[in-house]
């Protein structure tokens, strides 16, 4: 399985390495909705979280999907701009001033895409104006909680009051805890991103790939760049409604995460991490054992990767994978035998998500490889 970026055509002025306010403040601001995510970081999630005013917290709180089960491509606007640099702004002002430039219908659908929908390749209209992604839409939110669905249908009913009230929320938590953190990270990321680029330039993608991740690799023609990770989708960097380009976003806060956007009508983005924290080993052989054979089954690996993210319900998983619910029953109960995932019961929905504490004592690599 992987995430296929065609580069046929692309030419390598516009291959661009650059850090992102925006995309570190989104990154951050995951961190705090999922601190089992990023076992180096527990310290600063926690004193950030116990900091924040209760207003902005419950703020947070109401808009967490756009950054919590799955990224909003909203945190690369730059990407979406027809035939722009494919450069994200100097400062969070800018990159909002950037999001601020899309349009209603494509601001929407990015912000709605709240699950691992197999549409996200292919496209499609916005649920501002099409009966059936609306639909789906509400029908993903509910599954999430009345929560999310009260702000789904807030979003769909009034899109520029919104998208006003989101660019305040960052606005606010720039000023509570960004600013400092922007501040502390910048350096390093922009060196980061100078050094990549020099790479590329004297030595060429294939090397500057090796550098960025293991898990990004350049094809026997140089044309595709393969990016393995626990899911498949395609990408193009010559799209002709976005123009061509290829954005490659450090990240100080974004490990064990390599996130790829490559959805119609947007410029890819290859959001990676700088460094990797250590983390603790199996608890004992035995119980190594126990869950290693669990997750010796292909399916039940993609499942996990859905299940690090965010609670799913049977169906969706049955959705996402293409198989029957009952399949994906008798998955989940290997996998809950195993003591690798949780049940709990909202509603009519019954939600299963992984158990990220046990997960990581499996080793960094398999925590990375299903938070890929």
């Amino acid at each position: 399985m992987a995430i296929v970026l065609d580069i046929a055509g692309l030419p390598p002025e516009r291959i661009v390495f650059s850090p992102s306010p925006l995309s570190e403040l989104m990154t951050a601001l995951h961190v705090l909705a999922e601190p089992g995510h990023h076992p180096g970081l527990h310290g600063w999630s926690t004193a950030t979280a116990a900091a924040l005013k209760q207003d902005l917290a419950d703020r947070l709180h109401e808009a967490d999907f756009l950054w919590n089960s799955t990224f909003s491509d909203i945190t690369s606007p730059f990407a979406a701009l027809p035939y722009g640099e494919g450069r994200p702004g100097e400062t969070l002002a800018e990159d909002l001033d950037m999001l601020d430039r899309l349009d209603d219908e494509l601001y929407v659908n990015a912000a709605l895409e709240i699950s691992c929908a197999s549409r996200y390749c292919m496209g499609g209209p916005s649920p501002l104006v099409d009966a059936a992604a609306r639909e789906q839409a509400l029908e993903r939110a509910v599954a999430r909680g009345p929560r999310q669905l009260s702000f789904a249908q807030r979003l769909l009913a009034d899109p520029p009051g919104v998208r006003a009230w989101i660019r305040r929320l960052f606005e606010d938590c720039e000023e509570a805890f960004f600013a400092n953190v922007w501040q502390r990270v910048r350096v390093e990321l922009a060196a980061d991103a100078r050094h990549k680029t020099e790479v590329l330039r004297r030595k060429g993608l294939r090397e500057a790939l090796a550098e960025v991740s293991p898990a990004l690799a350049l094809d026997e023609t140089g044309t595709r760049i393969i990016v393995d990770k626990l899911s498949s989708g395609r990408g193009t960097t010559v799209d002709p409604e976005a123009g061509p380009g290829l954005t490659f976003v450090p990240s100080s806060f974004g490990w064990p995460h390599l996130m790829v956007l490559h959805a119609p009508r947007w410029r890819p983005v290859v959001h990676y991490p700088l460094a990797a924290p250590e983390l603790p080993g199996p608890a004992s052989v035995e119980l190594l054992g126990r869950r290693m054979e669990a997750l010796a089954h292909p399916m039940r690996m993609r499942i996990c990767r859905n299940l690090a993210r965010a609670s799913f319900t049977t169906g969706e998983l049955a959705s996402a994978h293409g198989i029957s619910a009952p399949e994906v029953s008798r998955h989940i109960a290997v996998m809950k035998k195993a003591g690798l995932i949780t049940t709990r019961r909202r509603g009519r929905y019954v939600l299963h998500q992984l158990n990220l504490p046990v997960v990581a004592r499996l080793g960094s690599d398999f925590l990375e490889g299903v938070l890929r």
